[in-house]
C-alpha cells in the first residue's frame, strides 16, 4: 500500500478540539486490515534490527501503535499515562501543547537505566506531549533511540522542536495545515 491509500484512509475533522484546528483522525486507518497492517509492518520493519528493549506509548492512541509495534519486535511496552491514571509511584511532567496544557506520567518502575526505547505516538503537531514523554524517559534512564509518529503535521514545527533534544523523528505521513 502506498502513502496516498493511507493518507485517504485518515480522516479529517475541522474545528476540533477547538476552532482552527484540522484534528487527523486515525479511527478509520485503525479499521482497515491492510492499512493499519502496512502502518505496524512499516513500523516494525524499520525498528527490527535497533536493539530497541521497549516502546513506549502515549496515551491514548499511542497505546494502539505502540502495542502492536512492541509486540511485533518481541519488547515490552511503557504506557505514557495522563494524570492520575497511574496506581504507583510515578513521574509526571506538565506541558503545554497547541490548545492547552496537560501533564504526563510514567511509573517510575517502568524503565531501567540505559534501556533502549523507542516512543510512539499517532501524530506530532507542535511537540510538546512528545518532548514531555521523551523527558520523563530519559529521567528514568531510558536512551530514547526514536520518535516514531504516523502522522506529522510539519507547519507546526513539532519535529524540530523534538530533534533539538537530541531525538530523532520518523513519521510515517505528512499533513498539511494545523
Amino acid at each position: 500500500m502506498n502513502d496516498d491509500a493511507l493518507r485517504n484512509l485518515i480522516r479529517t475533522i475541522p474545528d476540533y478540539p477547538k476552532p482552527g484546528i484540522l484534528f487527523r483522525d486515525i479511527t478509520t486507518l485503525l479499521k482497515d486490515g491492510d492499512g493499519w497492517g502496512e502502518v505496524v509492518d512499516r513500523l516494525v520493519t524499520r525498528y527490527g534490527r535497533s536493539g530497541i528493549t521497549a516502546v513506549a506509548g502515549i496515551e491514548a492512541r499511542g497505546f494502539i501503535l505502540g502495542g502492536a509495534v512492541a509486540a511485533g519486535l518481541g519488547a515490552g511496552f511503557i504506557p505514557i499515562r495522563k494524570r492520575g491514571k497511574l496506581p504507583a509511584a510515578v513521574e509526571s511532567l506538565d506541558y503545554q501543547l497547541e490548545y492547552g496544557s496537560d501533564r504526563v506520567e510514567v511509573h517510575r518502575d517502568a524503565v531501567d537505566a540505559g534501556q533502549r526505547v523507542l516512543l510512539v505516538d499517532d501524530l506530532i503537531a507542535t511537540g510538546g506531549t512528545a518532548v514531555a514523554a521523551r523527558d520523563l524517559l530519559r529521567g528514568l534512564g531510558a536512551v530514547v533511540v526514536e520518535a516514531a509518529f504516523v502522522i506529522e503535521l510539519p507547519a507546526l514545527s513539532g519535529r524540530v522542536r523534538l530533534e533539538a533534544t537530541g531525538t530523532p523523528v520518523h513519521s510515517l505521513l505528512a499533513f498539511d495545515g494545523h
